[in-house]
């Protein structure tokens, strides 16, 4: 049997060991390099070029044909038209809609976003450098043992320092960056995630990839692009009604902004979820830190605070009854309108349950949680009014902000109508139950 090839003897014996191979001036170099990209370059800018290098895999895109561009605003028309008769609940202003690429979807995004992303990168860049240690006097040693990361070797504190004074910008382009290049890779949409937007402007599609899965699908096109339109009008007459959008923004925005500061929170979820040993045995398990950086979600949980685990049911309530009223309307008005809604709908719903892990690490950075699980839950709730008072009843869910449900009447759907004083003839809840006055979003 042959014998494995003896390693190549290292020529540079007291070469400091490490990933970045030259030790501390190498550091410095990095360091330095990306200190100098940050300052010369708004950090909004160079998050829209990293979301269009993560958008269009470094490719150029091609132009869109104004023919598809006019048959787009015809079915968004169409869309616009169907969904309003059906729910006898128009829009402000007309709808109108942009075919764009995936470069410009994400431009759009980063603007669309930009609070709700300076608040995420905010909360995310004060626990990163939470991390680096109480920086304000400390001293040499204190700093040198802080960066004393396996494999790595001592960093000097004033590069620590620089590090620490460049996390804000950093963060913002890398986070925005990255959370719009993922979403406009795969996104169909405007609502690619049940976000409010702004209400003034136009309704975004990405055609490339809406015309790429009908391919994948062997579906017709205008099918597929149809049933977009209809899904993005129905999310954009709810998202846009203003205590639906206040209300979700805010609960958004509270997620966003309260990810733990504390090292010594942040340290012990480290331990309960396995990170430190982990990083512990970078140089005898690589294996171990391929498996934390190929499930980011970890290492989000990290940063989760006790706060985020609260906010979230009330996100989930919110999110997921939007979601249940918008496929009862696609149901309801896309049968109606393509021959083969059934095969269609299977296709795009599926589709939506079965996104791969960049997309939930992104829904999970907002506190959404977009599984089978979430529809099915808005879809029983819609159904359960339904048939419990009828299409009036439901009407009731967009009356006004207090009549949003909890996340214990999600699953109760006659507790929520007995709340709101809606009648039913079967109610499932038990006569001594007691009921509140109003809704109450502390508890």
């Amino acid at each position: 049997m042959d014998q494995a090839p003896e390693p190549p003897e290292d020529d540079e014996p007291n070469r400091p060991e490490g990933p970045f191979g030259g030790g501390a001036d190498a550091m410095a170099t990095i360091f330095g390099q990306l200190g100098a990209m940050m300052r010369s370059q708004e950090p909004w800018e160079a998050a829209a070029q990293m979301a269009a290098g993560i958008a269009n895999e470094g490719h150029s895109e091609a132009n869109l044909d104004p023919a598809d561009r006019m048959s787009l605003e015809s079915l968004a028309r169409v869309a616009e038209l169907r969904v309003a008769d059906h729910t006898s609940r128009g829009l402000r202003e007309p709808v109108r809609i942009d075919a764009m690429n995936r470069t410009q979807w994400a431009r759009r995004f980063l603007d669309d976003q930009r609070p709700l992303l300076e608040g995420l990168a905010g909360s995310l860049g004060q626990g990163l450098a939470a991390q680096l240690g109480e920086l304000d006097g400390l001293d040499d040693a204190d700093a040198s043992e802080l960066a004393g990361i396996p494999g790595l070797g001592a960093i000097p504190p004033a590069m620590i320092r620089q590090l620490a004074s460049m996390m804000g910008p950093m963060m913002l382009s890398m986070m925005a960056g990255s959370t719009a290049g993922h979403l406009a890779a795969r996104a169909f949409g405007h609502y690619e995630l049940p976000l409010p937007r702004p209400v003034a402007k136009p309704l975004t599609v990405v055609l490339s990839n809406v015309d790429a899965f009908a391919a994948d699908w062997s579906i017709p096109v205008d099918d597929i692009r149809m049933w977009v339109c209809l899904s993005d009008v129905a999310h954009h007459q709810v998202l846009t009604l203003p205590h639906v959008r206040d209300t979700l923004t805010d609960l958004i925005g509270e997620y966003t902004r309260a990810f733990s500061v504390d090292p010594e929170e942040i340290e012990r979820q480290g331990r309960e979820l396995g990170i430190d040993e982990a990083f512990g045995e970078l140089g005898a398990d690589m294996g171990a830190l391929q498996e934390l950086a190929g499930n980011p979600d970890r290492l989000l949980g990290v940063m989760q605070s006790e706060h985020q685990r609260a906010i979230m049911p009330r996100i989930h309530a919110v999110v997921a009854v939007v979601e249940g009223w918008v496929d009862n309307v696609l149901d309801e008005v896309g049968g109606a309108l393509l021959a083969d809604y059934a095969m269609v709908t299977e296709a795009l719903r599926r589709r939506r349950v079965e996104a791969g892990p960049e997309a939930r690490f992104v829904e999970r950075l907002f506190g959404l949680e977009l599984s089978q699980a979430t529809f099915d839950s808005g879809a029983g709730f819609v159904r359960g009014v339904l048939d419990r008072g009828g299409p009036e009843a439901l009407d009731a869910l967009w009356s006004d902000a207090s009549h949003l449900p909890t996340p214990n009447e999600l699953e109760a759907p006659g507790l929520w109508m007995a709340r709101v004083g809606i009648e039913a003839d079967d109610l499932d809840i038990d006569a001594d139950m007691e009921i509140p006055d109003s809704i109450d979003f502390d508890d």
